[in-house]
């Protein structure tokens, strides 16, 4: 089977670099399922997850806060401000920053607050789905 080169690189540090047989990802137009020899893409992506099936058949699950997505037919690059390997998200904190961006909607000062409670409450709610997929991947 063949596979496609993955580097998953956040403003810190490189997260993940091997071979996949397939990478999914959340770009702004909807899932986006990258396998081997792809046409040439660029895109945004979301805050959410990022998979990575491995050529041995497992899945590593992965969150981004949102950034880029580059496709070259051997490389899939993914290039985000924030990157985190799904088992080492903080569920309590996500939890938290999710109720402290609800109250911020909830009392609905002005425009520019909105916005960035909107956006804390995006990553929070990703952060929360992307461990959800991994216990789920867990139970199998």
């Amino acid at each position: 089977m063949s596979t496609i080169h993955c580097d998953i690189v956040s403003a810190e540090e490189e997260i993940f670099s091997g071979e996949a047989q397939m990478v999914i990802a959340t770009g702004e137009m909807g899932e986006l399922g990258i396998a081997p020899r792809h046409a040439p893409l660029i895109t945004r992506l979301k805050p959410g997850q990022v998979r990575v099936q491995l050529a041995s058949g497992e899945e590593q699950f992965f969150y981004v806060s949102g950034g880029m997505l580059e496709v070259q037919p051997t490389v899939v690059t993914v290039l985000a401000d924030t990157a985190i390997r799904a088992k080492d998200l903080d569920e309590s904190a996500a939890r938290k920053a999710k109720d402290e961006a609800e109250r911020a909607l909830s009392n609905r000062t002005d425009a520019l607050e909105v916005a960035q409670a909107q956006a804390q409450l995006a990553q929070a709610l990703a952060q929360l789905q992307a461990l959800e997929k991994l216990r789920q991947s867990l139970k199998h």
